[in-house]
């Protein structure tokens, strides 16, 4: 019996006035089967599974479309942000503008017109000395006196020496004028008459050298006294009575410096070495002697610029009969020069290189440029440039050591021009 005949008879026996068939109620068991079936499933449509396939796929797209894009934006910033990193952080402002300068001011070294240490000539032991430092010394004066018993004895040894000389040499010449006049007459051979002759040349020849001898010895006993090599000032004594005194320079027995006239030494920049004249007269300033200024003339120059520091070395003698000035002080020279523009920097943005002085100055696309520059005086804190620099330029400060031509760099941003403080740079 299939199913629907079995609907169809239940269907049938509740319409009877509800009596029940024997044995209604009572489940027919199929054949081979004691469970029931589950409730048939209808099939999912072909288009809605393709869709939603669809969908999935475009949204890992999108995903990963995401992804990749924000990885390369990442990758550019950090690249961008790399590369920012990596040049240099300089600040860069513009020079400030020296006053137009007619004069410029140099430190100068004073020594004395004559410098000498004095050394002793002979060996012996020091018996006197007569001037002590800061003693005015005319030329010739005696300074000190040395014992030398020993070459005393040599100088009485050396005459003596000299009258047995003089002595073999009278007797030889007195033969050799006897045997000459008795050749004529064959009183005597000629070869007697020859050797007495040759022995009186040779007697005469030792005399001299006896002579020469004695002369040594006495100029040797002479330098026994020490004495003054010029008019001057004894700057130093480095002995004392009952010192072993030995020749040569080993020891220094005084110093003696000649104070009339005194040198000034200064090194004048390149730039202002064609305007040097030689009997110029140049003012000089001392700290000792606030508010005056003593008059030197420029004497000469060393006529060949110094290519470690590009400078020309003069010398000014300035007068000091009256004892003011003493040497080894630093004094402050003042040359007088064409006026010019000039711009004050940092001593720290000066570069050094064997391209010459330098200065890195930024461009308009933040590129370093190195331009080359002259420079004028230096106060030890900023310098003044005389040429290579405009008043636009950007100046870069406290430039990097490995700063090169055309590097990128990261200029610090600032709106401030530099000041440079108080400087007498440039001033007059």
């Amino acid at each position: 019996m299939n199913n629907e005949s079995t609907s169809n008879a239940v269907q049938g026996s509740a319409g009877d006035g509800g009596h029940k068939m024997p044995g209604a109620g009572k489940q027919v068991p199929h054949e081979g089967h004691d469970t029931q079936h589950a409730p048939p499933q209808q099939p999912i449509a072909t288009g809605i599974a393709l869709t939603a396939l669809i969908v999935v796929l475009l949204v890992f797209a999108v995903l990963a479309t995401v992804g990749i894009l924000s990885r390369i934006h990442h990758s550019g910033v950090l690249a961008k942000t790399t590369q920012e990193m990596a040049a240099p952080v300089v600040i860069a402002l513009q020079p400030k503008q020296g006053a137009p300068v007619d004069t410029f001011t140099l430190p100068g070294n004073v020594t004395a017109y004559t410098d000498s240490p004095i050394y002793a000539r002979t060996s012996g032991y020091l018996t006197k000395w007569y001037y002590d430092i800061g003693s005015y010394v005319k030329e010739g004066a005696l300074l000190a006196e040395i014992s030398t018993p020993e070459l005393d004895q040599q100088l009485i040894q050396a005459e003596a020496d000299l009258g047995t000389a003089e002595a073999d040499a009278k007797n030889a010449k007195a033969q050799a004028q006897r045997y000459q006049g008795l050749v004529n007459t064959n009183a005597v051979s000629q070869q007697d008459t020859e050797t007495f002759t040759n022995q009186a040349t040779a007697t005469a020849s030792a005399v001299k050298s006896a002579q020469a001898n004695v002369e040594r010895l006495k100029q040797l006993v002479s330098f026994e006294k020490v004495y003054a090599p010029f008019d001057g000032v004894v700057t130093a004594r480095s002995i004392d009575i009952g010192q072993l005194i030995d020749t040569g320079a080993a020891r220094e027995l005084f110093h003696m410096q000649a104070l009339n006239t005194l040198r000034v030494y200064t090194n004048v920049p390149q730039l202002y070495s064609a305007n040097l004249k030689r009997g110029s007269k140049i003012d000089i300033t001392f700290p000792e002697y606030p508010g005056r200024t003593f008059q030197g003339t420029l004497v000469r120059t060393a006529e060949a610029i110094d290519p470690s520091s590009r400078t020309l070395l003069v010398e000014i003698d300035v007068d000091n009969h009256r004892g003011e000035l003493m040497p080894g002080a630093l004094a402050q020279v003042h040359f007088k020069a064409p006026a010019m523009q000039t711009f004050i920097v940092p001593v720290s943005a000066i570069i050094f290189r064997r391209q010459g002085t330098q200065v890195g100055t930024l461009g308009a696309d933040n590129t370093a440029h190195l331009v080359s520059v002259t420079i004028g005086q230096d106060d030890g804190k900023t310098v003044q440039i005389a040429s290579g620099l405009k008043a636009e330029d950007f100046v870069i400060q406290d430039p990097p050591d490995s700063l090169i031509e055309g590097e990128k760099v990261n200029p610090h941003q600032s709106n401030e021009r530099q000041h440079y403080g108080p400087s007498s740079v440039g001033g007059k």
